[in-house]
């Protein structure tokens, strides 16, 4: 009897094995429509892996993953059946054109004619690196270099390099009066990237930094230098939660991105001073051809009563329709909402309208919170605007927007264009 019960024991547990081992597993895993982009390097940042279990959801999140690199517009995958004790994966890519010149013409407020031009690969070698840089003349010298490799090292560990050699014309605000300064920035950077996961990812470095002001024009102030060198260094961390899932020009889903600094400065003009801002996005698509996009900025520095303050209001970062550099702050809060609607869509190319409206308040330097709540200081722009958007070429989506004052106490910009690449947020 007992010598039964050990046979059925041994039987029942080989007839177990024999059942679990038919579970199938992947046998190959083919990716198509690569081109330019490096086969072997998207197989290893790929969390489905050959001779592991077939899963449906890790296979799901890999093609999020994959939609997510500049290189890449859309993917899709295609389970077949192998043999009896497996699948072949087929995974589809639609490759952007990723070498992208930077060109853009404008006059600043100078009327100094200005021009940047830049040239970028963000698929440099294949394997999901942006190299590149630009030189532009805005009546002064400016120039950068930037690498960012997020897979340098392996899938979850990169690397971010960045110089820059930047010089503007800006005003720094006294009151109600301003005065115009040359503003130099000459800075080196160094981040690690590290990806947590499919959602989380952290950057964090170090930024050394020379800052210089040459005093231009306009009203003077005992108080403030007319010329300033300042050498600085500026830790930062970089951490996004992103649950974004894209389809061409279409986004749904949440992101937010938190920024952390913390500056060190040499100097007994200014002292170390901290800033961080958490942008907060929202993305719904509303049927076929709608995509309500909305972006949230809570920013708040050291509170010191001086023009340098880090936040600044402006046509191309917060506010369409506000102007160029109009004011400063050492608080922020944006709230920034627009609907696109696609009326054209083919092969290359999507054209969307968008309605938009735009609200910020700021504090002032040396302010109170409660400032966030006081009508003068309170803006509200809306508008519409378009986008001219190829479905082929990586970020290539050239935008317009006309934004009018709603709110706004000051006497400042009642409106204006704004243009651009790249989607506002």
């Amino acid at each position: 009897m007992t010598l039964r019960i050990i046979l059925f024991f041994l039987l029942f547990i080989e007839f177990s094995a024999d059942v679990f081992s038919q579970e199938k597993q992947i046998v190959a895993i083919k990716i198509e429509g690569a081109k330019k982009t490096d086969v072997p390097f998207l197989k290893s940042i790929l969390a489905t892996k050959e001779e592991q279990q077939l899963d449906s959801i890790i296979l799901q999140n890999d093609i999020v993953l994959l939609k997510r690199l500049p290189a890449i517009s859309n993917a899709h995958y295609r389970v077949f059946t192998a043999d009896k004790k497996g699948y072949n994966v087929s995974i589809h890519i639609d490759e952007n054109y990723t070498i992208l010149p930077n060109i853009n013409l404008w006059t600043a407020t100078n009327n100094q004619f200005s021009y940047k031009l830049g040239l970028y690969d963000y698929n440099f070698l294949g394997k999901n690196i942006t190299f590149g840089g630009f030189y532009q003349n805005n009546g002064f010298d400016s120039y950068a270099i930037n690498f960012r490799a997020p897979n340098l090292f392996s899938k979850k560990w990169g690397l971010a390099l960045n110089h820059q050699n930047w010089k503007s014309e800006e005003p720094l605000y006294f009151g109600q009066q301003s005065a115009n300064y040359l503003y130099n920035n000459i800075s080196f950077e160094a981040l690690g990237l590290y990806q947590i996961n499919l959602k989380n990812e952290i950057n964090f470095g170090v930024n050394l930094f020379k800052e210089k002001y040459q005093y231009l024009s306009g009203v003077t102030d005992p108080s403030i230098p007319k010329q300033l060198n300042l050498n600085k260094m500026l830790f930062k961390m970089v951490y996004a939660y992103n649950s974004l899932d894209y389809f061409y020009q279409y986004v749904s889903g949440f992101k937010s991105v938190l920024y952390a600094q913390f500056v060190l400065t040499e100097n007994d003009f200014q002292n170390d001073f901290y800033i961080f801002w958490n942008d907060f996005f929202y993305y719904k698509r509303i049927g076929d051809k709608g995509n309500w996009a909305n972006r949230l900025r809570l920013g708040l520095s050291s509170n010191e009563n001086t023009p340098f303050a880090p936040f600044a209001l402006d046509n191309n970062l917060n506010l369409r329709g506000v102007g160029i550099l109009v004011d400063r702050g050492t608080g922020s809060f944006v709230l920034n909402s627009e609907y696109r609607h696609t009326v054209y869509d083919k092969n290359w190319l999507a054209i969307q309208t968008n309605i938009f409206t735009d609200l910020g308040a700021w504090r002032t330097p040396g302010g109170k919170l409660n400032d966030f709540f006081k009508k003068e200081i309170i803006r509200i722009y809306s508008g519409v605007g378009l986008r001219f958007i190829s479905k082929k070429i990586y970020n290539a989506t050239f935008r317009i927007d006309y934004g009018f004052s709603i709110l706004n106490h000051t006497g400042q910009s009642k409106g204006g264009l704004v243009f651009g690449i790249g989607q506002y947020f």
